[in-house]
C-alpha cells in the first residue's frame, strides 16, 4: 500500500491527503466485446465493410455510366422498342466517308434514318463542314435536319437570322433546330425563357414550321418547363440509362455520346426517334404531297 502524505496547499488552512496513483479506467463496453472477438470475427467484420464500400461505389459512380464504358469498349446497348435511329454531327467528326456510312452504318441492326447537322453557333460562326455535311446527307439518301447551337453571349434575335441566312431548307428536311443547354448568368429565368422565344419566333415565321428543341433532362425541368414550350417537338438529351425519367411528349432522344460507325472516324451522338419512319417523314418540310407517298411507306 503506497504511503501517504499530507500536502497543504500554501495560503490555505486545509489539507488534503495525497493517496498515491490513481488506477487505470476500466476499457467501455464495446471496447471489451472488440478484445474478446476472435480473429476469424476481423475478418468477417471488414470483408463487410469491402462489401458495403464497393456497392456504394458501384451505384454512384459505376451504375450510373455503365452504358457509355460499355459503349467505350465495344460492348454496346440500346433503349429496347425503337427502330428508327440516327445521328447528330458536326466539325467534331472531321471527313466523314458517306459511302461506307450509307452502305455499313447500322445502329442495333437498323438503318440510320436520320441526320442532324451542326449549321450555326452564336450571331457570327459556321460550322465549317456544315456545308458539306448538309449535302452529302441528302445525296446519300438520309432525312437531314439542321440545328443551332445558343449562344450565351449575343442577342437570340441575332442568332435566329444568322441561322435564317446560313440554312437552306428544302422539302423532306426536318424542321430547324436550337440547341440551347446554358442560361446566361446576366438573365433573369423570365428573360431567358423570352429570349428562347424569340428565336423560336423569328425561325418559325421563316420556315413556316414549329422549331424542334433540344436539350438535356434537367435543363428543360429547370428552365424550359413552361407550358409554351410544350408547344415545340422536344429533342431530349439524356446518356446512359435505358429509359427515359421525363414524362412529356418527346420526339427525339440523343441517348449516347460515345457512339461508333463505319465512315465516321471517333465517337458520334446516337439518337431515335419515337415513332415510325412514316411519322419521321410527315414531320419533314413539304409533307406528303411534296416528297411522294412512296417515301413514307419505305
Amino acid at each position: 500500500m503506497p504511503k501517504r502524505r499530507v500536502v497543504r496547499r500554501k495560503g490555505v488552512g486545509t489539507t488534503r491527503t495525497y493517496h498515491g496513483p490513481r488506477g487505470h479506467r476500466k476499457p467501455g463496453f464495446f471496447v471489451r466485446i472488440l478484445q474478446h472477438m476472435p480473429g476469424w470475427a476481423y475478418w468477417v467484420g471488414g470483408g463487410a465493410v469491402v462489401a458495403v464500400y464497393v456497392y456504394f461505389f458501384y451505384y454512384f459512380f459505376v451504375g450510373p455510366f455503365g452504358f457509355r464504358w460499355r459503349a467505350l469498349y465495344g460492348d454496346v446497348s440500346y433503349p429496347e422498342g425503337y427502330e428508327i435511329h440516327g445521328i447528330d454531327i458536326s466539325h467534331h467528326q472531321g471527313r466523314i466517308n458517306w459511302d461506307e456510312l450509307k452502305d455499313n452504318g447500322t445502329i442495333n441492326h437498323c438503318p440510320i434514318r436520320f441526320v442532324m447537322i451542326k449549321a450555326t453557333e452564336g450571331a457570327t460562326r459556321t460550322d465549317e463542314n456544315f456545308r458539306d455535311n448538309f449535302y452529302q446527307a441528302r445525296e446519300n439518301g438520309f432525312t437531314r435536319g439542321a440545328y443551332h447551337f445558343y449562344s450565351v453571349h449575343t442577342p437570340a434575335e441575332q442568332q435566329a437570322y444568322h441561322f435564317i441566312s446560313t440554312v437552306k431548307l428544302e422539302n423532306g428536311d426536318l424542321p430547324p433546330v436550337l440547341d440551347v443547354e446554358h442560361k446566361p448568368k446576366n438573365q433573369t429565368d423570365e428573360q431567358f425563357k423570352n429570349s428562347v422565344l424569340q428565336w423560336l419566333d423569328i425561325v418559325e415565321k421563316h420556315y413556316q414550321v414549329k422549331p424542334i428543341i433540344y436539350t438535356y433532362f434537367k435543363f428543360k425541368t429547370r428552365y424550359l418547363n413552361d407550358p409554351v414550350f410544350d408547344e415545340y417537338p422536344y429533342w431530349i438529351a439524356h446518356y446512359y440509362v435505358d429509359s427515359l425519367e421525363y414524362q412529356g411528349p418527346w420526339k427525339f432522344w440523343q441517348h449516347t455520346d460515345v457512339g461508333r460507325l463505319p465512315g465516321i472516324k471517333g465517337t458520334v451522338d446516337f439518337n431515335i426517334y419515337n415513332g415510325s419512319y412514316y411519322d419521321l417523314r410527315q414531320m419533314t418540310l413539304g409533307s406528303q404531297e411534296t416528297i411522294g407517298e412512296k417515301a413514307y411507306r419505305e
